[in-house]
């Protein structure tokens, strides 16, 4: 008896492991080796790259695109239409949040998390933001501007450390 839901319009990849409570919507893509924790949802239309791991109590909303090799850590919230890079490493309690572009009527705007980055745990991105590839982004820290390429940042707000 399975304890997840799991849409028929979802496609699977070999070798992955999908736990209990899950929900997987319509038009899914998850890649080969992956690994989707219990109490897990993955919204419509998010593609997940292969070898990736997500711990328990993730949510993927709408179109999130994910690179391979990437992992979460447990309650993890990343916003409709973000891309994540590969080899990105997000510890515990990571909220990638999105906001409404006024001007523009539903339009939100989210952000990027470029390749090889590591975010440590209660992190939190603001709307429209990114941050590069090869970044460290310390535990605890609020971004609040773009974080360039190999650039160490913590704090509330963050800000820039030192470059590698």
């Amino acid at each position: 008896m399975s304890t997840s839901i799991i849409s028929e319009k979802a496609i699977i990849g070999k070798n992955v492991k999908i736990g209990h409570f899950c929900i997987i919507e319509d038009d899914v893509i998850i890649g080969d080796n992956t690994t989707i924790g219990n109490y897990c949802i993955v919204k419509k239309g998010a593609v997940i790259g292969s070898n990736c791991k997500f711990t328990a109590y993730c949510e993927i909303r709408d179109n999130v695109k994910v690179g391979n090799w990437t992992t979460f850590g447990s309650r993890c919230t990343i916003s409709a239409n973000a891309t994540i890079g590969e080899n990105v490493t997000v510890k515990y309690g990571f909220v990638l949040t999105d906001t409404p572009v006024l001007e523009k009527g539903d339009e939100k705007v989210v952000g990027y998390i470029g390749d090889n980055t590591l975010i440590g745990a209660n992190v939190t991105l603001m709307p429209g933001f990114n941050i590069g590839k090869n970044a460290t982004i310390g535990a605890c820290s609020q971004v609040r501007n773009n974080v360039g390429d190999n650039e160490i940042w913590f704090g509330n707000p963050a800000k820039h450390f030192k470059s590698k």
